[in-house]
């Protein structure tokens, strides 16, 4: 299986520069910006990423010298030539609105003109259980591991990946999602067919932590403000990840308390298991687009079939609303809504 290695990305200028040193360009200030407040690395890559794209859109130019036209402009750029999804074209929008307002301290009118990319409504991709059972055979080490907690729980993928070993209630034969969709905590099933698998897969995660302990190293990525109010946690077994890469890499963000680059044992990089379930799908002979994602509706969609309620399933999946869950109902109906062909009359 692939290692998890973070993306590479240049080293922050500190707020304190050197007397006489140019101040920071304004890509690297919203680096800066958005670090200082804790948002992931993806958010951090994604939000540079369209700053990037808006400037070499416009010839270059300085958002400073460009407003809400410019904006607007961009946006429908994307939705009407590139033909982005909605939600492309809404984080495209969300990077352009923080940069503005948090680093360039500029407040956009409302953008009533831009053309927005449109939301299919689709139905999600439900596998049946012969196709669940098929799938599980055919991922195997940590990635099927990871798989079948996916399906058994409902977690989304990188949930299960960011999963550390405290969150793991075998007692209780429960799981606690921390900082999920929406920075929400929630808590799901541990199955208990996982119960003996997940022991093994700790105890492989302890001697690769206990190791890295030895050699001096064993501190794992913590929140900045964990890591400052707990100085010894990253090093604590309590906070390691269940699923944790074979290989050490070094972390691009700084740490908390020394500023420096650290090197540390991140958790397993989610494209080595979404290839696996690409593959077993393709072995498999499952005609539908799979996903790791796939497994997540497959569970709400078996539980609404098992009888369970629809409240219960919602809480599971952490979903805000109600409605968002409702989606799965559709196959509730045998058929096409429940409907009995004419033809199957005759």
């Amino acid at each position: 299986m692939s290692s998890y290695s973070l993306p590479a990305l240049p080293p922050l200028a500190t707020a304190a520069a050197a007397p006489g040193a140019p101040p920071p360009k304004l890509l690297e200030r919203l680096r800066i910006h958005l670090r200082t407040r804790h948002y992931s690395i993806r958010t951090e890559e994604a939000y540079v990423d369209w700053a990037r794209r808006f400037i070499l859109f416009h010839d270059k130019r300085h958002p400073q010298d460009m407003g809400a036209a410019e904006v607007e402009a961009f946006l429908s750029h994307l939705a009407v030539d590139r033909q982005v999804s909605a939600s492309t074209q809404n984080q495209a929008k969300a990077a352009l609105l923080y940069l503005y307002k948090q680093v360039l301290q500029v407040d956009l009118p409302w953008l009533d003109e831009v053309v927005q990319a449109k939301r299919p409504r689709r139905l999600p991709v439900v596998l049946t259980p012969g196709e669940v059972r098929e799938l599980l055979l055919h991922v195997q080490g940590t990635a099927g591991l990871i798989v079948q907690l996916m399906y058994g729980t409902g977690l989304r993928l990188l949930e299960a990946l960011r999963l550390r070993v405290k969150d793991v209630e075998f007692a209780r034969r429960e799981i606690i999602v921390r900082e999920g969709k929406g920075n929400k905590d929630r808590v799901t099933v541990l199955p208990e067919n996982l119960i003996a698998p997940l022991q093994v897969q700790l105890q492989k995660a302890r001697t690769l932590h206990e190791k890295d302990l030895e050699a001096g190293l064993g501190r794992v990525y913590l929140p900045h403000a964990l890591a400052v109010k707990y100085p010894n946690a990253d090093r604590a077994w309590a906070w390691q990840w269940v699923f944790p890469s074979p290989v050490r890499s070094l972390d691009p963000r700084p740490d908390a308390r020394t500023g420096e680059q650290l090197e540390r044992r991140h958790h397993v990089y989610p494209e080595s298991v979404q290839r696996a379930v690409r593959e077993a799908a393709r072995v498999a002979g499952i005609a539908k687009p799979v996903t790791p994602h796939v497994l997540r509706h497959s569970f709400a969609t078996h539980l609404l079939q098992a009888g369970y309620d629809i409240r219960t399933v919602q809480e599971l999946l952490g979903h805000a609303d109600v409605s968002t869950t409702m989606i799965y109902t559709h196959v509730l109906n045998k058929g096409g809504r429940g409907i009995l062909s004419p033809l199957d009359a005759l």
